[in-house]
């Protein structure tokens, strides 16, 4: 059960470090917990995935160090207890990750929570959104679809479900419109793949919220949705869980995307200069294209009209539904554009022949 291998230690992060450092652990680890020590290996706390989400909330950077998130009370465990103590820990505190850390307070391993043998089956269902004409990628999107462009031999579309299906889910809905019969052709009911897939034919185009408004299941748990051209490690389940948790109606995946000014800034009262910044870098979240939506919001979507999720939305904040924001720090790139497809291909490339090591 213990982790007492080499791997934990990628785990590892000085206590000097930031938070992008710790993303970078997170990512490349792939333990889902970062552990903090000082020099000499003493365990200070831990960082998750959730801490990091909270610490961008509130207004930290990627800069911010890490000393801003840390968890100082998280749950250790003596290398001497017993493997079914450690389980029961992980049973009732529902925690996947336990540092072990010996009376001296020196990190020794880890305890991990087999994910691959206890992975949930997901009863929610998935709406992937495939409908677009990608007129940004013309000509490579006139003989097929956006979501079929292929990456490392397969479609955009078929990493997009198979990342689903390890997060067990097995319901999906697909919306077609453009060149949509190569997709049911490819994937057809989805029985090749151990899953169930139906599909939403759209009769004219209905913008990145429209298609909803079709669907032949009435929910009962919360749908996730998903543009059909956003490559992304991003946990499906967690976003719903996290939403769910939250005791929201609707939920964004939302990531920062920093713009800097090439040139200084200067504020002025009238004449007088009242400060100077140089260079300095612009903060915004931006719609990272998945959504987890509670059943009863399907209902504010216009049957079988065009409609973007923007203005989805708009009518749920005006309606005083609880919409909130779920950020990612996970890879993420949004096929819309030539250099972007380019640079999905080579990171995508690159990050399975770093897992093939």
């Amino acid at each position: 059960m213990g982790n007492q291998n080499s791997v934990w230690q990628n785990a590892l992060l000085d206590s000097d470090s930031n938070i992008e450092q710790a993303i970078n652990v997170l990512n490349i680890g792939a333990l889902k917990i970062v552990i903090v020590t000082n020099p000499g290996n003493k365990f200070l706390g831990t960082i998750s995935d959730g801490d990091i989400r909270r610490g961008i909330l509130k207004g930290c950077s990627l800069n911010s160090p890490i000393k801003e998130i840390i968890q100082t009370n998280s749950l250790v465990v003596d290398p001497r207890m017993n493997r079914d103590k450690v389980l029961q820990l992980m049973f009732t505190r529902k925690i996947q990750q336990i540092p072990i850390v010996n009376d001296e307070g020196i990190v020794l391993g880890l305890h991990l929570w087999d994910e691959i043998n206890l992975q949930p089956k997901r009863n929610n269902v998935m709406v992937i959104m495939a409908g677009g004409k990608g007129t940004r990628l013309l000509p490579i999107t006139a003989e097929r679809p956006k979501p079929m462009l292929e990456v490392l031999g397969k479609p955009i579309l078929e990493h997009i479900l198979q990342r689903a299906i390890k997060q067990g889910f097995s319901k999906f809905v697909i919306s077609v419109g453009h060149l949509g019969h190569l997709i049911e052709e490819y994937f057809e009911d989805g029985n090749n793949l151990g899953i169930s897939i139906s599909y939403i034919r759209e009769g004219k185009p209905l913008g990145t919220a429209g298609a909803l408004s079709l669907l032949e299941i009435e929910p009962i748990d919360p749908v996730i949705i998903t543009n059909g051209d956003v490559l992304t490690e991003l946990n499906y389940g967690e976003m719903i869980d996290f939403h769910v948790h939250q005791k929201t109606d609707a939920t964004m995946a939302t990531r920062v995307y920093e713009i800097q000014n090439p040139f200084g800034v200067v504020n002025t009262d009238g004449l007088d200069i009242i400060s100077y910044v140089e260079k300095p870098v612009s903060r915004n979240y931006i719609n990272a294209g998945v959504y987890v939506f509670d059943p009863k919001v399907l209902k504010v979507i216009d049957k079988n009209q065009h409609m973007d999720m923007s203005t989805v939305f708009e009518r749920l904040i005006q309606s005083d539904y609880r919409v909130i924001a779920f950020p990612i720090h996970e890879q993420w790139l949004d096929i819309g554009r030539p250099e972007e497809f380019k640079t999905a291909l080579e990171l995508v490339k690159s990050v399975d022949l770093e897992k093939r090591k």
